[in-house]
């Protein structure tokens, strides 16, 4: 068995017990996740992903089982890291790449743990929408996000399929993001609503499928007269799949401005996605404090889209990984300490 089977094989299981733990002993049935729990699986969950980071540090070669200096050279040629490799020095070589990896991962996994607090602020308008109780929060995020993983992995390997046989696909992802954070930008001050009644979603299951009327505490099915039925509490899963989809069409193509590597894309998203569910019960009461937090991420979306678009000529200016890291860090602490600085006034509030 290679090292790169290896290597997949731990995370996946990694995966699988983390969501287990997580079902089994972190939820508390029907009552709601506190903001100490949360604080606590938030900051377990940072420490995870930077374990992580220096796990790629010491043993990263292992995840292409890279054991020799043709291989380093094919991996660094087929992933885009273009690394100054030394032809007489393998061990120095392998570390710059392990190196890279590393910074390409937490740079990666910044980046999609800012731009999954823009899925909070969603989920909180479905929740809000559909008068979904706190008790049942986290069993819907929890298998959303179980949802989440297994379509991040369809999406990022077939984007990492176009890039390798189309590479003039990335100018695509490029004026797409650009767009998107030129639309958010503009639309920053616009009220999001969410009709229940008719929703999309709501209309396609109702069309199809037997949809009871009524909340059945946190089940998402019920037998009613020997007839299967969805409850509402599923069809607030459906929606919330739904919106991580359409999320995942932004956040992937963002971090393939940083990394080509398909492994360092996913093991990076799924920190994230998997660090969401504790981030929302830290942020849902207090998310609308952070109002220009909004326009960070139509700035960091429009930056990293121009990067992608510029490719050439920021490799020129020296834009490598680390400095493209260091504009993200700071884009983003800007936008909170300007929420926190001038905070909406008591109008702004009513508007929302």
């Amino acid at each position: 068995m290679s090292s790169e089977l290896i290597f997949i094989s731990g995370f996946i299981v990694f995966i699988l017990i983390m969501l287990a733990l997580d079902l089994g002993l972190f939820a508390t049935p029907e009552k709601p996740v506190s903001l100490k729990r949360a604080g606590i699986m938030s900051a377990v969950w940072v420490i995870l992903a930077l374990g992580f980071y220096v796990l790629i540090l010491n043993w990263g070669h292992l995840l292409h089982h890279i054991n020799s200096l043709a291989v380093l050279q094919k991996v660094n040629a087929a992933h885009f890291h273009k690394l100054k490799l030394n032809p007489n020095d393998f061990a120095g070589s392998l570390q710059l790449y392990r190196n890279a990896l590393g910074l390409e991962f937490i740079t990666g996994y910044v980046v999609e743990y800012a731009l999954s607090v823009d899925n909070i602020f969603v989920i909180v308008l479905i929740f809000t929408a559909f008068s979904v109780s706190p008790r049942h929060y986290h069993k819907v995020l929890f298998w959303g996000i179980a949802g989440a993983v297994v379509m991040r992995f369809a999406f990022i390997f077939l984007g990492s399929t176009l890039i390798e046989h189309f590479h003039w696909i990335l100018y695509l992802f490029g004026a797409f993001l650009v767009y998107t954070g030129v639309s958010m930008f503009i639309n920053r001050n616009k009220d999001e609503n969410i009709d229940p009644e008719n929703h999309k979603v709501v209309k396609l299951a109702s069309r199809y499928f037997s949809v009871h009327p009524q909340f059945e505490g946190d089940r998402f099915f019920v037998n009613i007269n020997g007839k299967k039925m969805m409850t509402p509490l599923f069809l607030v899963l459906l929606i919330i799949e739904l919106t991580d989809l359409v999320f995942a069409v932004d956040s992937i193509p963002a971090i393939f401005s940083i990394t080509k590597d398909p492994y360092i894309v996913f093991f990076s998203n799924i920190f994230a996605i998997l660090g969401l569910r504790s981030m929302f019960f830290l942020l849902v009461n207090i998310i609308d404090k952070f109002h220009y937090l909004k326009v960070g991420l139509a700035a960091l979306l429009a930056f990293i889209g121009l990067k992608m678009l510029l490719a050439e000529y920021a490799e020129l200016v020296g834009l490598n990984t680390a400095r493209s890291l260091l504009i993200i860090l700071a884009i983003l602490l800007i936008s909170v300490a300007a929420s926190l600085l001038f905070p909406k006034n008591k109008e702004e509030i009513k508007r929302g």
